[in-house]
């Protein structure tokens, strides 16, 4: 049988895992996909993800592909492969693809979306999904400092060292920070997010609002490189990814 290069189109509520990428002594989303995919397609599987979602980290959209000589038709893996998987990952749609797409390789645009419960009561229904913050937030004090982050930049000063890549400049398209009540939303797309940036560019947002920075300032922040200066890393609980852009009809 031929080989198939196959996407899945999943998502998953991160609060159980280790993250998306597999690894040797913690439960990640990849490797719990794996071992339900190679009981489906009778053959071991390795994913490629669209990205390194951290521990705690949620997925409303989210892209992996797959080799398998298998000939199950595509339209039909998603539900053979839910049966097969815990309540908290769920594959959506399933679409072969050519041989050199690359979930992450082919990957335009990504979006995060941060949630802040900005309360000070806290909700239990939102208990591991959101940043439950109970001093008052300006939200347009929050949304001037994003704006500072829109744009094409070095975001070496908010992101923590963690995989290294060849460089710390990034195309942010928009920031956009919305309240609904209770619920503040920090909407972000970049055509990639350093590690940690997106929580770190929240956390520098918080700061803004809470005084410890002016909005003013984060143009000179980046341009410093130095991550003591901007806000703090931001809990993973609240970030969802929630949109990818790809050529191919994947989503």
């Amino acid at each position: 049988m031929e080989q198939r290069n196959i996407a899945l189109r999943l998502s998953y509520t991160g609060t159980a895992y280790h993250g998306w990428q597999v690894q040797k002594n913690a439960v990640t989303v990849a490797e719990v996909l794996e071992k339900a995919l190679a009981s489906v397609v009778g053959h071991p599987v390795r994913v490629t993800g669209a990205g390194r979602t951290d521990a705690g980290v949620h997925a409303q959209v989210y892209v992996a592909n797959f080799r398998t000589t298998s000939g199950i038709p595509a339209q039909r893996l998603p539900l053979a492969v839910n049966t097969r998987l815990p309540d908290d990952i769920s594959v959506c749609k399933a679409t072969v693809v050519p041989d050199g797409f690359n979930a992450i390789g082919s990957c335009r645009k990504k979006e995060y979306t941060y949630k802040i419960y900005n309360s000070r009561i806290r909700d239990p229904f939102y208990v591991n999904r959101v940043w439950f913050y109970p001093r008052l937030l300006d939200e347009t004090i929050m949304a001037e400092a994003a704006r500072q982050l829109v744009g094409t930049h070095d975001f070496a000063a908010v992101r923590n060292v963690g995989t290294e890549t060849l460089t710390t400049v990034r195309t942010v398209h928009y920031f956009e920070i919305e309240r609904h009540g209770d619920l503040i939303d920090c909407r972000m797309c970049a055509d990639g997010f350093l590690y940690n940036m997106a929580r770190a560019m929240v956390g520098t947002c918080i700061y803004a609002a809470e005084g410890k920075l002016d909005p003013a300032e984060i143009p000179d922040i980046l341009a410093s490189r130095n991550r003591t200066l901007a806000g703090p890393t931001a809990p993973p609980d609240g970030l969802y990814m929630t949109n990818l852009w790809y050529d191919e009809d994947v989503l």
